[in-house]
């Protein structure tokens, strides 16, 4: 995932390379919240569960292997495909922070997840900032 050019000041000079260790290396190019693999395209059903073609099981959101429920054979007709690209995440959110243990591989979904509560924080303050402005100078608040 690109890095905003206002956020590269936060980063090390050699995250590339880094990221690469943790997202390849470390992580052998799977997932570290559900184990979707890199580069790959899957099956899944919206709602966290996804088709391992390896191990040919159905996987939950955690990457534990899940039976899909009596009365579920045409779930390949609500199934929908993704192509899987890992990202190396900050789990404290903090970006000056790069040690190991702090570094995760995660895929898109799991990579949202993981941000939801700092994204809902970014989306308040700018409501704040936005409402703000409108009162001191009078104006709308969009």
């Amino acid at each position: 995932m690109p890095i905003r050019r206002e956020h590269r000041f936060f980063y090390p000079i050699d995250w590339p390379q880094l990221s690469a260790v943790i997202r390849f290396g470390r992580a052998k190019n799977r997932c570290d919240g559900c184990g979707r693999p890199h580069g790959r395209t899957v099956f899944h059903l919206g709602d966290g569960r996804w088709w391992d073609e390896e191990a040919a099981s159905w996987r939950d959101g955690a990457g534990t292997v899940v039976c899909l429920a009596v009365g579920t054979d045409y779930v390949l007709g609500s199934a929908r495909t993704t192509r899987v690209v890992l990202a190396t995440a900050h789990r404290n959110h903090d970006t000056a922070d790069n040690s190991s243990a702090n570094l995760a591989a995660f895929c898109q979904r799991c990579h949202i997840l993981h941000d939801q509560p700092e994204h809902q924080r970014r989306r308040w303050r700018t409501l704040f900032q936005r409402k703000a402005l409108g009162d001191l100078f009078r104006g709308p608040y969009g």
